[in-house]
């Protein structure tokens, strides 16, 4: 404890010695050299006879009053006389070189300071020991700081030399970039000029451009314009025409209307010659009644489509022949039957009473039996065979597509020349492809392939997949076209309308138009549906002795691939949709055509197709289906074309033949049954046979 308490004691002497009382800056402690004055041995600094000089200069007024002082008092002042005498010795000596080293600039700036410090040292002049170290410290505190001025003010010449540097450099490098920046703007600007004279350049090509197709459409328009009221002008003047000519032809129906009923008028029905028990005049009676009903259906449909056509007079034509003719015949049997009665009388004057009594016993006897048989064969027994005359035509149609398909045979069975092969198939594109294109579209569409397929038959030139092909390529080429636009149309009638049925009608109707100016094709037509459709004719083929089962399916209409014959369905489907085309054609014409004759196969062949019908033994679920089909589509032509005796036919359907039809139909096979019946009962019922779906009206020709 002793010795820590001694230390204790000595640093508390050493803080109240005068030396411990200095005070220090404490950045003195950043240079080696601040205390190497103090280290060194105590000598004046060569500033302080100069410090003394000037100290003493000022207070020297202020001494000179007190010189009658005590001798206590001047003893200081000599020794400090002597003192300051060392002091400006000692300053001259080190004052002299300094003064020649400092600066001008800074002694006035030092001057301020020194005179402070001046009268500092003066007032606190002590003894010599301490007034030295005090002046030394002093001196060397200022001596510090004029030269931290001095490093400072050399820094902030650097410093400032640096700034004015990098300022140069700055301003050149600002110089160096507005001139790149400006460059770039030139360049920039140049370029866009560029630009808007290239787009300037190409927009007012674009503009002539624009100016002259503007004035070529305005032509265009100009001249569809012109075209356009040219065609509404002719088109007026053909209205007017039409109009005109309807009157006329409606005024020469009416005439022909009432020339008809007043010759219907000298028939009687009732009318008997008493002495010729044989004429029965209601045969012609009944005919008259239906050219009066025929004409009447005529004059009342035209009146509702507005004027009739020259069809339309050309119908009442043959209908008022017809009048006359069947007053013609009802004349000349009269007169016959006069001559005969003439002719009995005097052969009944030369027998006797008795004679004449016998034998016309025996003439009332005699048709009784006949009669009976007759109508017991009408009940039990129908036709299995089709007619004679029906066979003879079906045979000569196969004949004359056997002569065809020879005709072509150069053509056909080419293999070699690959030039006729080309001109083949060519050939076949172009005539089947137009056709599979008819469907359900506007009128004009239909007009552009009745066109194409007309001008091919005509030998003019037709595009077809973008190349140009006629007949007149190969000297086969005619009749090779024929073939396959025949095949076509019954290849249509098989897949697309057994398909959509309303197809029937666009495909009948180019079919006619064609059969109508090319009746080549007609005839090939109807060869391809007899084979294909044998009940078309109607015609229900044998089996011979030497035909397999399969040939013999194939005859009756039925696909067979690999042995396996195709379901009842599908077949009974293919079948409706020939039937369908059939009966659709025999009813439309085509409406542009030029001929004004008759229908090249108009709705007498449907009459007599349902006639031969019904004269057969009927066949379990075909004929129910054929005919169903077949009076869907034909029937309401053949109502307004036959009226009673369409009638007649339908009574005679359901009161004899439908009977006929259910009695060989199994339970699985009523459903067409069962719809043929309700079709018949409801036009029965209505007395009227619906317009069939699809059926051509003429806002379709018009669209």
């Amino acid at each position: 404890m002793q010795p820590r308490q001694l230390r204790w004691e000595t640093l508390a002497a050493l803080r109240t010695s005068s030396k411990g009382q200095l005070s220090y800056c404490r950045r003195w402690l950043q240079d080696e050299d601040i205390l190497e004055g103090c280290m060194s041995p105590l000598v004046l600094s060569p500033y302080s006879g100069w410090v003394l000089d000037r100290v003493i200069g000022q207070s020297a007024p202020e001494v000179a009053p007190s010189g009658s002082s005590t001798p206590k008092e001047s003893t200081p002042l000599t020794n400090q006389s002597s003192s300051r005498e060392k002091i400006k010795s000692g300053s001259r000596q080190g004052s002299s070189p300094r003064s020649s080293t400092e600066p001008n600039e800074t002694k006035g700036n030092d001057d301020l300071s020194l005179l402070e410090m001046d009268q500092e040292v003066f007032q606190a002049i002590l003894p010599s020991k301490v007034t030295e170290v005090e002046g030394c410290i002093r001196m060397y505190e200022e001596m510090h700081r004029l030269k931290g001025k001095e490093g400072l003010r050399q820094r902030q010449e650097q410093q400032e030399q640096m700034v004015r540097a990098v300022y140069d450099l700055a301003s050149e490098q600002l110089k160096r970039f507005d001139e790149l920046k400006e460059l770039k703007q030139h360049q920039e600007f140049q370029d866009l000029q560029e630009v808007m004279e290239k787009s300037s350049k190409e927009a007012q090509g674009q503009q002539e451009k624009l100016k002259e197709e503007h004035r070529h459409r305005a032509k265009v328009l100009n001249l569809k314009l012109r075209e356009a009221e040219q065609q509404r002008q002719r088109q007026e003047e053909l209205e007017r025409l039409r109009k005109e000519e309807g009157q006329e032809r409606l005024r020469r129906l009416y005439s022909i209307q009432e020339e008809v009923l007043q010759l219907n008028q000298q028939i009687d029905p009732n009318y008997r010659h008493k002495d010729l028990p044989r004429i029965d005049l209601s045969a012609y009676s009944n005919r008259g009644n239906q050219i009066c009903g025929l004409v009447s259906g005529l004059i009342r449909t035209t009146s509702e489509r507005g004027f009739p056509t020259q069809v339309d007079v050309a119908n009442t034509e043959r209908a008022l022949q017809e009048m006359r003719g069947l007053i013609s015949s009802m004349q000349q049997e009269i007169a016959a039957a006069v001559e005969e009665k003439r002719r009995k009388d005097e052969e009944e004057e030369r027998q006797k009473q008795k004679e004449l009594l016998k034998n016309e016993q025996m003439k009332a006897q005699a048709p009784a039996p006949a009669q009976q048989s007759g109508g017991k064969q009408q009940k039990e027994g129908l036709q299995v065979k089709a007619e004679e005359s029906t066979m003879q035509w079906y045979q000569q149609l196969q004949d004359a597509a056997e002569q065809c398909v020879a005709s072509f045979s150069g053509i056909s069975n080419c293999k070699d020349n690959n030039e006729v092969k080309k001109i083949k198939t060519e050939l076949q594109k172009a005539a089947t492809i137009p056709v599979s294109q008819i469907s359900r579209i506007a009128g004009s569409k239909l007009r552009e392939v009745f066109d194409k397929i007309n001008n091919l038959l005509s030998g003019k030139s037709v595009q077809s997949g973008g190349r140009t092909v006629s007949v007149t390529q190969h000297p086969q080429g005619l009749d090779f076209v024929y073939y396959k636009l025949a095949e076509k149309f019954v290849n249509q009638g098989e897949e697309e309308v057994s398909s959509h049925r309303d197809a029937a009608f666009p495909i009948a109707v180019v079919a006619s138009g064609i059969w109508e100016i090319h009746p080549r094709v007609g005839d090939l037509f109807l060869a391809h549906l007899h084979k294909k459709c044998p009940y078309s004719v109607p015609f229900y083929p044998a089996l011979k002795e030497g035909t397999s089962m399969e040939e013999y399916q194939r005859l009756l209409g039925y696909q067979v691939k690999d042995s396996k014959m195709e379901e009842q369905d599908h077949f009974l489907k293919r079948m409706s949709g020939m039937i369908r085309l059939y009966a659709a054609i025999i009813q439309v014409r085509w409406p542009y055509g030029n001929k004004q004759g008759p229908h090249p196969h108009g709705l007498n062949y449907g009459w007599r197709w349902l006639a031969q019908m019904l004269n057969m033994e009927p066949l379990a679920d075909v004929t129910a289906t054929l005919l169903f089909d077949f009076l869907e589509v034909c029937g309401n032509a053949l109502m307004k074309q036959y009226q009673v005796q369409f009638w007649k036919m339908m009574l005679l359907i359901r009161e004899d033949y439908f009977p006929r039809i259910e009695a060989i139909t199994s339970s699985r096979q009523m459903g067409s049954l069962m719809r043929f019946k309700q079709f018949l009962e409801k036009c029965l019922q209505q007395k009227e046979i619906p317009l069939p779906k699809g059926a051509l009206q003429s806002s379709f020709w018009r669209s």
